[in-house]
């Protein structure tokens, strides 16, 4: 146990505010992108994020990423609203070659919907309203993969 503490604080020594967006975009970048240079990293906080990142994925014996690989950093268009005015040009997706049209937001567009079940979870217990959000979330899923039929077949 002292071992795994001991550990632990020497990991949070190094970058205690971003440890679990590193690792989890370390682990992600390696997973499955052989051949792939660039990543484009759409994140709340990016333009914070991104600073030392590198300094502290090569700070670390944890952390690590497949050599030559690129990260372009971008903040999603929704959050990029509340960030001072020299973020825009830098991390907007406007300006972000072959980023397409994305706004960045893919969970908040889904928390809207939840909206009409809100009202019936306030009084559950934790457990209970896990299982009612995960049954609609699944319901909206599967309503989603089956009219992406219709959607397509104007293409």
């Amino acid at each position: 146990m002292y071992a795994l503490l001991h550990l632990f604080k020497n990991i949070l020594c190094f970058f205690p505010s971003h440890i679990n967006i590193d690792y989890a975009i370390c682990q992600a970048i390696k997973y499955r992108t052989e051949g792939m240079t660039e990543t484009l990293v759409i994140y709340d906080i990016c333009c914070q994020w991104i600073r030392n990142f590198n300094k502290r994925v090569q700070a670390s014996q944890y952390l690590s990423l497949p050599p030559s690989t690129t990260i372009i950093p971008a903040v999603g268009k929704f959050h990029l609203g509340a960030h001072i005015h020299s973020c825009f040009p830098l991390f907007s997706l406007n300006f972000v070659h072959g980023a397409g049209q994305q706004d960045g937001e893919i969970l908040e567009t889904l928390w809207s919907n939840l909206n009409k079940v809100s009202s019936s979870i306030r009084a559950m217990s934790k457990a209970h309203r896990h299982e009612v959000l995960d049954d609609y979330m699944q319901d909206s899923n599967w309503k989603k993969m089956v009219g992406i039929g219709e959607h397509l077949r104007f293409f």
